[in-house]
Formats: C-alpha cells, sequence, structure tokens
C-alpha cells in the first residue's frame, strides 16, 4: 500500500516536471534527458509532442477495467457469475476499480500540467493558434476523466491545478464537491475548450466538434441529475443544441461499414471516431493497446501467452438483444453489429488469420487455424478490441508488428453514431414517444448502416433508442453509463432493466454439443440474474484513495467557481 501511495504521489509530481518520456511512431514525445521544462515548449511540434501522452498513457490502467466498467456491469460481458462485476459484489479493494482511480486522477494531472505549461512556458515562437488548441485539447481530456468519474464514484473533489495544491500541501485533504458542481465543471470546461480547439486538427486529434460531441453527452446526462421521473429540459435542450451543432457542421460521416470502424487500416483514423486513445507499441510500456490480451481466445495471436479471454465472451442476455441463439447452426447476420461484435459457431472472420485464408469459429480447439481455445460458456466470445495473427493481420493493417500485450489499435471513446442517438434521445425528452422527422432521420441513419435495406422506423420511444445504443456500441465501455443516466431521474426503471438481464451461461458440454458429440436436449441454461437496488449504480471509493485521503468519506461540499478561471 505504502509503495501505490507513493506511486501516486511521484505521478503527481511527475507531471509538473515534464509530460511524457521518448517513443516512437506518430505521437512522439519529449524525451526527458534531453530537455527540461523550461527549454521545452519553444516550437509549436513541441506543444503537440507534450500533449500526445494525453491519448494513451495515462488512460492505460482505466483501459485494463474499461470493459468490466462499461460492459460487465451493464450485463453485455460474461467472465463467470461469479465475478464480482457479473454479480454486483465490488468492494473498496478490488484491482480495477483501483486503477481505474489512479488513471483518472493521472489523466487530470497530466491535462492540468499541459494547461499550465503551455501557457506559463510557452517561447515566443510559438503560435497563439497551437497554444489554444494544444490547451482544448487538454481541457476536453480533463472533461471525459471527470465525466468518468463523476459517473463512476459520483461526487469527488475538484482538482482545477496540481501547483496549487501541491503547493499548499493539501493533496490528502481533498474534500468531496457536489455532484451537480462536478458536471458545472465538466461543462465550463468543455465550453471553454470548444472556444479554444480549431475545427479541424491534425489526424486523429481533438477538435471542436469533439468537445461539442462530448458536450452533448455531459448535458444529456445531467439532464436526468437530481430530478424523479423526468429530466429537466434546459438540459435536453442543450443537449440536442450541440449534437445538432456537431451533425450539421461536422464533416466527418458514418463509416458505411461498422466493422471497419475496429481495424486499425481502416478505424483508427476514421472519421466517424470524435475521440480515440491512439495506442501506439513502444519502448514504453503504457503506449499500446492491451485490450487484446484480455478478450481474445486464448492462442489467436501467435504469440505464446499473449492473449488469455478464451473464458471471457458475451452475455446470453445481449445475444438475445440481437436474436440470437448459441445452440443454432444459424446465424442471425441481418445486423451486421452482431458479428463484428460477438463471434459464434459458424462465423468467418475475413480479416483474423487473413494469411491462412481467415478464421472460422468452429467452436473445436484441434479444427481451427489458429490452433485457438474455445471455452466460454454462453457461446460467443469477443471481436471488438482484437486484430488477430502478430504478423498476418498486425503487420498487414499498419506495418507494424504486434507483440505480447500490444497492439496499435485505437479505442473509440465518442463515435458519430453516439451524437447521432444522443440527438434522438435529446429530442424524445421527456414524452413517451415522438415522430419527430429529426430524430428519426438520425436514429434510422445508425439503425440502417447496421441493416441495408432495412425498413426505416417511423415512431421512437425510449427503450428503442436505449437497446440501439447498446448494440450499436456494445463492448465499446459505454453502456454502464446508459444505466447510470437513467438511474439519475428513473431508479427503480434503471434497476429493473438490469435485474432482468439474462447474465447466466449454459449447462452441459456445450462444446461437444457443437461438435456433434452430445444432443441439444443435454443442454440448458442455467439462469443467473442480479438483485440490485439504488446504492449499486455508484461504485466504492478504492481503499488506499480513502487512507490516502479520510475526507472522501465524508459529505460532499459546495465548490467555489469563482475561485477558478479559464
Amino acid at each position: 500500500m505504502k509503495r501505490i501511495m507513493k506511486y501516486k504521489v511521484l505521478w503527481i509530481l511527475a507531471v509538473l516536471l515534464i509530460t511524457a518520456t521518448s517513443c516512437e511512431d506518430f505521437l512522439d514525445r519529449p524525451t526527458e534527458d534531453s530537455f527540461t521544462i523550461d527549454n521545452f515548449y519553444q516550437t509549436d511540434d513541441q506543444c503537440f509532442q507534450a500533449a500526445n501522452i494525453l491519448y494513451n498513457s495515462p488512460w492505460y490502467d482505466f483501459q485494463r477495467g474499461f470493459l468490466w466498467i462499461g460492459d460487465q456491469l451493464a450485463g453485455n460481458v460474461y467472465t463467470g457469475t461469479e465475478t464480482i462485476y457479473q454479480n454486483f459484489n465490488l468492494n473498496s479493494t478490488n484491482e480495477d476499480l483501483v486503477n481505474a482511480s489512479n488513471s483518472l486522477w493521472l489523466v487530470n494531472g497530466h491535462c492540468n500540467a499541459v494547461i499550465e505549461n503551455v501557457r506559463s512556458k510557452a517561447g515566443p515562437d510559438v503560435s497563439q493558434e497551437v497554444k489554444n488548441t494544444v490547451i482544448g485539447e487538454a481541457m476536453t481530456m480533463k472533461a471525459l476523466a471527470y465525466f468518468y468519474l463523476a459517473r463512476i464514484w459520483g461526487a469527488v473533489p475538484i482538482i482545477h491545478s496540481n501547483t496549487e495544491i501541491i503547493g499548499a500541501g493539501t493533496a490528502n485533504q481533498l474534500q468531496k464537491n457536489r455532484l451537480e458542481d462536478v458536471y458545472e465543471y465538466i461543462q465550463r470546461t468543455l465550453l471553454r475548450a470548444i472556444e479554444l480547439l480549431p475545427e479541424e486538427n491534425k489526424a486523429g486529434r481533438i477538435h471542436k466538434y469533439s468537445a461539442m460531441g462530448l458536450l452533448s453527452k455531459v448535458y444529456l446526462t445531467r439532464s436526468g441529475l437530481g430530478q424523479s421521473g423526468t429530466r429537466d429540459q434546459q438540459y435536453l435542450d442543450l443537449a440536442k443544441q450541440y449534437a445538432k451543432q456537431v451533425i450539421d457542421n461536422y464533416p466527418g460521416q458514418l463509416e458505411p461499414v461498422y466493422s471497419n470502424l475496429f481495424r486499425i487500416s481502416t478505424g483508427n483514423y476514421n472519421s466517424e471516431n470524435l475521440i480515440s486513445w491512439r495506442w501506439t507499441i513502444s519502448n514504453t510500456w503504457t503506449s499500446q493497446n492491451s485490450l487484446q490480451s484480455d478478450v481474445a481466445l486464448n492462442n489467436f495471436t501467435g504469440i505464446a501467452g499473449d492473449t488469455w479471454g478464451s473464458w471471457r465472451g458475451v452475455t446470453i442476455d445481449l445475444q438475445n438483444l440481437f436474436g440470437e441463439d448459441a445452440l443454432s447452426a444459424t446465424r442471425q447476420s441481418d445486423d451486421t453489429r452482431r458479428k463484428a461484435t460477438m463471434m459464434m459457431w459458424g462465423d468467418h472472420y475475413e480479416y483474423f488469420w487473413r494469411h491462412e485464408g481467415g478464421f472460422t469459429a468452429t467452436m473445436d480447439n484441434d479444427n481451427n487455424v489458429a490452433g485457438a481455445t474455445f471455452g466460454v460458456p454462453t457461446g460467443a466470445n469477443i471481436v471488438k478490441h482484437i486484430v488477430g495473427h502478430y504478423e498476418g493481420d498486425h503487420a498487414a493493417e499498419n506495418g507494424n508488428l504486434g507483440q505480447r500485450m500490444a497492439s496499435d489499435l485505437a479505442t473509440h471513446i465518442l463515435r458519430l453514431a453516439d451524437v447521432y442517438l444522443i440527438y434522438a434521445e435529446a429530442i424524445l425528452g421527456n414524452s413517451d414517444n415522438t415522430t419527430d422527422a429529426e430524430a428519426l432521420k438520425y436514429f434510422n441513419a445508425v439503425r440502417q448502416r447496421a441493416i441495408p435495406g432495412a425498413e426505416p422506423i417511423k415512431k421512437l420511444d425510449f427503450e428503442m433508442i436505449f437497446n440501439e445504443r447498446r448494440k450499436e456500441l456494445a463492448l465499446e465501455g459505454d453502456n454502464w453509463y446508459d444505466y447510470v443516466r437513467l438511474s439519475y431521474y428513473d431508479p427503480d426503471k434503471a434497476i429493473a432493466m438490469i435485474n432482468a438481464q439474462e447474465r447466466g451461461s449454459y449447462e452441459g458440454d456445450l462444446y461437444g454439443y457443437y461438435k456433434g458429440e452430445v444432443d441439444e436436449s443435454n443442454i440448458s441454461i442455467n439462469s443467473f440474474k442480479v438483485n440490485i437496488f439504488r446504492g449499486d449504480f455508484t461504485l466504492p471509493f478504492p481503499e488506499i484513495d480513502l487512507s490516502m485521503n479520510p475526507w472522501l468519506s465524508e459529505g460532499a461540499v459546495p465548490f467555489d467557481f469563482e475561485t477558478i478561471e479559464y
């Protein structure tokens, strides 16, 4: 524990001195041995380099538990009914929660450092446009970190300046601020970012429409905060306003082929992506994407010991939402998102093991081109976040070999499709249903991209939008926060939806059945459902955080916004 405390404090101090270490690739960073804080930030390129780290390393430890919080709590991911995310038996010693908290506060610290250093250290040759852009990027990432903090833990301390807190020696005496003030802080941060950011930025970087899209999601979430049964119309209107600005003015578009979003070559810099974590394999641990190791079938990348996800997969409940049945030899592939999200019996993927003609989910350990191991008792494995063979697929995508626990695949945090659905939900607002032409247009744009030729929907209600969001964003670390948003104003409905989910698995020799050795009559569902309560929508603070700062156990206090300025 002492080691972890020391680690946290040292990181907070380190980001105030210099914001990164060296690595190669697009996201170049300043080297510690070549610069000090006083002789860096002298050119436009150096300012951009200082912000590059905001796109990967500080997020790494949050990434590792990203799907467990964002999707397993939401009923999308199965890892066994005894796991704490499956049965909501979370506690303050859980390693993923510890890492998530550490990671999100590191992001905040890095963002604060970039903002303060650009303002105070940028040399005369740095253009005002670049200073504004880099500060705007940092503010957007800072707001994103706080958005996660608020939706995971509720009221948290607002740390506007690490320098002031360290100087005052109050890092272990920070009181929580009221949740409504945290949301106000997020909004103010994004509004200032929007003022500073350009409409276009370098490829893959945050721009004005990134911040606008995120702000629309923040307003939609805040619309239910402190409400009962209905949402605050002023925030619904603001969510609609900012989503529409993105829709009308952002030059990007929906990627026509859904699965392309999750490939390195066609997805990393796809115009549909408004905010992404941009991982790169380098000599710096934490610059890379490691999600593949957690979710891919064992032996799937061609690197020994690289993956361990054979017994992790997709819940029966999410399969049901797509109209799937793991016992059927016939796949439901009308909705192209199904196959791009979950791998089931008979599915063939031309982009996995392409050098061997593609990969087919035979469900037979002795009969598949990868020599992969199948095992999840729900009959569906995860597809998103997987690149495939380290050479045949990873190198084919971008020329770089994949490595153990390391890929270059971007993790998408906010997509244009999300903004379309935010817009539709904001228009629906407090109504039971809507036939609004704009809401239908953008809802159908998302749905018909996934189901080409589908008849357009002519009337929308809340459940339709909610389920569409679940299918569109499944396994992208986002669905749980839709339940949190609903719990702000209708907790009973959110509870009922979670408690109704089928989180169990198949009982019997499922893989013997797939090989024709067991009759289907010997396979049945071992049902498992949870019984959650209102308090389960706020997760416990990590024990290490509580020991470092006992004030986290106390009540939240108002934040004095007159003490800060942008």
